[in-house]
């Protein structure tokens, strides 16, 4: 007998700026549409409108996936407004982007950020990037606890 999947989807928000990026994102993230849904917003302002109102129909996202670089509310100033706002400030936040800037990864994790994960520039590691953030928010959000209490 195969282990039981997840009984439901991890749901990720997944804000970026960029059309092209967007697209290859949910091109990945498609090959995991067994264990997982993608809601794509390309700014900030609009996510954290989309937060707000998800967060009155207590159906918010397991995890954000945030770029750094976006015009308008960059992704520091979205990071900051989720740490702000109660209803959701305990989301986990990954930050997604193509920075390496060491001062960009420390103001990340100021402002709490869950992770910190730089994209790959090829097709092939970001798919793989991809694979290992599924399966890691896959099992921290479906956990099992196997057996009877101790």
């Amino acid at each position: 007998m195969s282990a039981a999947l997840p009984s439901r989807h991890l749901c990720v928000l997944l804000v970026d700026d960029n059309p092209a990026d967007c697209l290859l994102a949910q091109e990945a993230f498609d090959l995991h549409a067994d264990q997982v849904s993608v809601k794509v917003i390309q700014d900030g302002s609009s996510a954290l409108d989309w937060l707000r109102a998800q967060a009155a129909r207590h159906s918010l996202p397991d995890v954000v996936l945030l770029d750094v670089n976006m015009p308008g509310m960059n992704g520091f100033q979205v990071l900051s407004a989720i740490r702000e706002e109660p209803a959701f400030r305990h989301l986990p936040v990954v930050m997604l982007t193509t920075s390496e800037n060491p001062e960009d990864i420390e103001r990340a994790y100021d402002l709490i950020a869950s992770s910190y994960l730089v994209k790959r520039p090829d097709f092939s590691g970001f798919l793989e990037q991809v694979e290992h953030f599924v399966r890691f928010w896959v099992q921290v959000r479906f956990r099992h606890r196997s057996g009877t209490p101790s």
